[in-house]
């Protein structure tokens, strides 16, 4: 009569085939912890202490208007975040991760959620390249007047 099942597996074999499961089982859970692989996820909500500059160059002051009017309802007053969407004076949108055409690309075709847990960005409407190339330099003068700086991306 032959025996079946995991006795008739060798126990070292059965060993490295549970050690192979579990490592595969840590390795999804972490990644599914991170927001699908991104290091820098973090909880809806999260708001930042912003430093305005003590001034703006005239393409970021145009910028600021076009920011209050279509985007702070999500990103918050000076791109802190609110519970809607996140901040963007934050250290994943250092210009080496996101360059300036990242916010140009997003508010013409919105954004697939990949780093924070908020959803998907959908287009803004009304919002043309040159408007958001001055929504991009009113949020890298905040983003360098807080201390953020171009960090190279690190995966």
């Amino acid at each position: 009569m032959s025996k079946s099942g995991f006795r008739s597996i060798p126990w070292p074999k059965l060993l490295v085939g549970l050690v192979a499961i579990a490592g595969v089982v840590v390795i999804a859970t972490r990644y599914n912890d991170s927001g699908g692989g991104s290091a820098s996820s973090t909880d809806p909500g999260l708001t930042v202490a912003v430093t305005e500059p003590a001034t703006y160059s005239a393409l970021a002051r145009d910028g600021k208007i076009l920011f209050d009017r279509n985007c702070a309802a999500c990103h918050g007053n000076n791109a802190s975040g609110t519970e809607f969407g996140p901040p963007l004076v934050h250290d994943i949108y250092n210009p080496a991760h996101h360059a300036d055409e990242s916010f140009v690309l997003a508010a013409r075709n919105g954004v697939r959620a990949h780093h924070w847990p908020y959803g998907d960005m959908p287009p803004v409407d009304g919002v043309n390249e040159a408007q958001a190339r001055a929504i991009a330099t009113y949020v890298r003068e905040l983003q360098a007047a807080t201390g953020i700086v171009t960090q190279p991306h690190i995966m």
